[in-house]
């Protein structure tokens, strides 16, 4: 029996490190303040269900986990109820009438007006926008964007030439 709570320590360790580590938009800003990374935001909303499959499926893999820890800040946003968010010298905030229940202007703004959930934004360590990514997406599926954009790939190549040769490991 204890060898078995021996062999069992391990994946239970590894399933405890598996957590990404959501904060605010507001959170990422601050911590950014110290330690430059690139922003992920989860744009998702409280009635969406392929939101939820991302949480239970996607953001539980380890490897997306840990990659994300690593690579980015990563954001949760309900883009139906934050609250006013000021970036620079604008505060987005609620729109009411956008969307079925009010839509947020950051939203908005990062997802160029295509509403859809989930959506994932990538910014760079400045807060630029550098691309939106709709949709739900496997582990397989996200691994290429997280890393054409965490290891600075889109810097030097396109995204189609990257895309082709990309091999997914997670």
């Amino acid at each position: 029996m204890r060898y078995l709570i021996l062999l069992l320590l391990p994946l239970s360790a590894c399933s405890q490190g598996a957590k990404v580590n959501w904060m605010s938009f507001s959170q990422a800003m601050e911590a950014s303040k110290t330690t430059k990374k690139k922003i992920f935001i989860d744009f998702y909303t409280d009635w969406c269900g392929w939101c939820k499959k991302m949480d239970a499926a996607t953001f539980t893999d380890p490897e997306v986990a840990a990659y994300l820890n690593e690579h980015y800040y990563a954001v949760k946003f309900n883009a139906e109820k934050e609250g006013p968010i000021a970036v620079g010298d604008t505060t987005y905030s609620i729109m009411p009438d956008k969307g079925r229940n009010g839509t947020h202007g950051l939203a908005v703004t990062l997802l160029q007006g295509k509403m859809a959930y989930p959506s994932f934004v990538f910014l760079d360590e400045n807060f630029n926008l550098l691309s939106p990514l709709p949709g739900y997406q496997t582990p397989e599926q996200i691994e290429g964007p997280l890393r054409f954009f965490g290891e600075n790939h889109y810097q030097h190549e396109p995204w189609t030439d990257f895309s082709k040769s990309f091999k997914p490991t997670f």
